[in-house]
């Protein structure tokens, strides 16, 4: 079966999604509220989710492998989170104070129990909140205000960081130095040239990269586990920390999809490596909205107020330009700190299991598609991977993985919507501590109906 014939199969399977989908181009741009969610020849519009399932307006059941790309780690409706939502509101009877409160330095000092780099830290309602907040601060520590970031990774939907992250490499230079490519419209070619771009775990061309622009470039932003599951050598990783300190760069890890998935202490605890900033989210939300900029006290201490703030129109205590500018109504949310605190309370317990089953399921998928005489690589450490349907042994960079064959990628990924198994054509397996034995073993029975199918 070809791919366009799956693609009609799936189109005529799911006419309810098909129906709102089609309602909501009416009202919103392209009929989602945000573009990753998309995908041909339409997505799936959800109505419940229990457990590691999600249920669709069709009334077909899925084993959710998205977790709304990595958040939910522990699965759709964990009692617990629904128990410590109930009791917050019961005590507290607001959920929303605008004001400081003791939540906040509880929850901070919890996170640095894990993540001692994360000094002090600040919070934000997403990762891409954080990761932009990560720039402006390295700007204004450093008094430069040029990026540098790697092919291929990604921090979030703003102007510096939306250079190549899907490129054409036809188009995209050398991969030892490669040229900065637009991800969307309204990015002009002045907002480029303040992004460097640089190859993923090659060392030496980014020496060669960085040392040329040492005078300009603030910092390093990037994902440790590229995509969060193409692991940096340790070498590497080494290397760069030595680098960035000698060239006077912050050195920033975007965390917001490997932090508590790789491990409780992130990256960065794989590593060994103390980074100068770094971003969290998705994970420590359960579900809601949330990101964390942390790092060095030195670095974040220039976005204390000092007793004034730009919107406080009868102080002028100090120059606003000499103070970092961060605020936000919602930063710290209460409700949703508490609902950290016992998402991190139960990984404690259940992430090493989790990570033991994730092992099982990418054991049990190999074992699968070599027996149809298909070779693949699966990256990824901890309670994430992804599928690289390749001739090569491993996957270290972008360019290695523009070698993989996506289209049977997306057959498969067809197929498997069609058998029960939610994700996104040719995304990552993110798994929760409600992807139970029994569901990797029901994972297992759809993968072969779904090479029986093509």
């Amino acid at each position: 079966m070809n791919t366009y014939s799956l693609i009609k199969e799936y189109e005529e399977a799911n006419p309810g999604s098909k129906r709102a989908w089609k309602k909501a181009c009416n009202h919103i741009p392209g009929g989602i509220s945000a573009n990753v969610k998309f995908f041909e020849p339409f997505p799936l519009f959800m109505k419940a989710g229990h457990g590691a399932y999600l249920t669709d307006v069709d009334d077909h059941k899925y084993v959710d492998y998205v977790l709304s790309y990595g958040p939910l780690i522990l699965g759709h409706e964990r009692p617990e989170i629904k128990e410590t939502l109930n009791k917050y509101l019961s005590e507290h009877g607001t959920m929303l104070y605008g004001t400081p409160h003791e939540g906040e330095d509880e929850f901070a000092e919890l996170i640095k129990n894990y993540y001692p780099s994360l000094e002090s830290i600040r919070y934000t309602n997403s990762g891409t909140e954080a990761t932009l907040l990560s720039i402006r601060t390295a700007f204004a520590f450093t008094g430069k205000y040029k990026i540098a970031k790697f092919e291929g990774h990604y921090h979030g939907g703003y102007n510096e960081v939306l250079v190549s992250i899907n490129p054409d490499i036809s188009k995209a230079g050398d991969e030892k130095e490669p040229i900065g490519l637009p991800e969307s419209a309204g990015i002009s070619e002045g907002m480029l040239e303040n992004t460097i771009l640089l190859p993923f775990n090659d060392i030496e061309s980014c020496r060669t990269i960085l040392t040329k622009h040492k005078h300009e470039v603030a910092g390093v932003i990037m994902e440790p586990m590229f995509g969060g599951t193409i692991p940096a050598t340790k070498e590497f990783m080494k290397e760069l920390r030595q680098l960035t300190t000698e060239l006077g760069m912050l050195l920033i890890f975007d965390e917001v999809k490997t932090g508590f998935r790789v491990g409780m202490t992130g990256a960065q605890g794989y590593y060994g490596i103390k980074p100068d900033l770094t971003t969290l989210g998705k994970v420590i939300g359960a579900g809601f909205p949330v990101g964390i900029l942390g790092g060095r006290k030195d670095i974040m201490d220039i976005a204390s107020p000092n007793g004034s703030d730009i919107l406080d129109s009868g102080n002028k205590k100090n120059n606003a330009a000499d103070i970092l500018y961060h605020s936000g109504t919602y930063n710290g949310h209460p409700l949703i700190l508490a609902l950290g605190t016992e998402t991190i309370r139960i990984l404690k317990s259940e992430l090493d299991p989790l990570i033991k089953r994730t092992e099982s399921l990418k054991d049990g998928i190999k074992k699968i598609f070599s027996e149809h005489g298909i070779k693949i690589v699966t990256t990824g450490i901890g309670a994430m991977f992804n599928i690289w349907i390749t001739e090569l042994d491993e996957i270290k960079n972008y360019r290695d993985l523009t070698k993989s064959d996506f289209n049977l990628r997306k057959k498969i990924d067809y197929a498997l919507l069609l058998n029960g198994i939610y994700n996104k054509p040719c995304n990552r397996y993110n798994l929760s501590t409600a992807h139970t034995d029994s569901v990797i073993d029901e994972t297992l029975s759809a993968f072969e109906r779904a090479f029986d199918k093509i």
